[in-house]
């Protein structure tokens, strides 16, 4: 009698064994959950953060907008402002975009959209800021252009260039800029703000401005 309990017993040991490994494999095969700190976007692929828009911005050629239409994913997705400063959407057509605060272009978009669709909503996101450039040449150690995305100074637009070569004037530095009323020139002299002085002339850019360095 002895011996049959004890067979038993081994039995059920061996058996619960079994049901362990077995749950422990499929613990294993199961697919991990989502993480929240990642949102994936429309690919499958982690969203990427959108820009943060400076208050002053409007948009204009070369950036990238978000058109996405409320239950409506055939007339949504992506758009580059051309250099005529049109976009083109799915049965829309054309829109005028460049010049437009993001709210404003959203406005004419829904009232284009009405004459094809009975309840529509639209969002204008903003995925990209090319349009808004600088440029600085001269004596930098890399001359050329420069994403304006927000608020900058010349000292940071000079960094950015990695600084004043060898052989650079610091002391009759110029930046030109274009407005409605012609054409504007601002003096930099790098060694006085450099070392805290006339720190006016450190001015913040404006998107089209060149920096001249001699």
């Amino acid at each position: 009698m002895a011996h049959r309990t004890t067979s038993r017993v081994r039995a059920w040991i061996w058996a619960l064994g079994l049901c362990g490994c077995a749950l422990t494999s499929l613990a294993a095969q199961a697919p991990a959950p989502p993480t929240a700190s990642r949102q994936a976007g429309p690919t499958g692929a982690p969203a990427e953060p959108a820009p943060a828009v400076p208050a002053t911005y409007v948009i204009g050629p070369e950036d990238v907008l978000g058109v996405v239409f409320w239950r409506e994913p055939d007339m949504s997705g992506d758009v580059t402002v051309r250099p005529d400063g049109r976009i083109s959407l799915p049965v829309i057509g054309e829109v005028i975009a460049a010049g437009l605060r993001p709210e404003a272009l959203q406005e004419r978009i829904l009232a284009a959209a009405g004459n094809y669709l009975t309840d529509a909503n639209v969002a204008v996101v903003v995925r990209e800021i090319n349009s808004r450039k600088i440029f600085i040449t001269g004596q930098v150690t890399t001359p050329g252009t420069y994403p304006l995305a927000g608020p900058r100074t010349v000292m940071q637009a000079l960094a950015l260039a990695g600084g004043l070569s060898e052989y650079a004037d610091s002391k009759n530095i110029t930046i030109l800029r274009s407005t409605p009323q012609g054409e504007q020139s601002f003096k930099f002299n790098y060694k006085d703000v450099s070392r805290g002085k006339a720190l006016e002339q450190n001015i913040q850019l404006q998107p089209g401005d060149t920096i001249v360095v001699p």
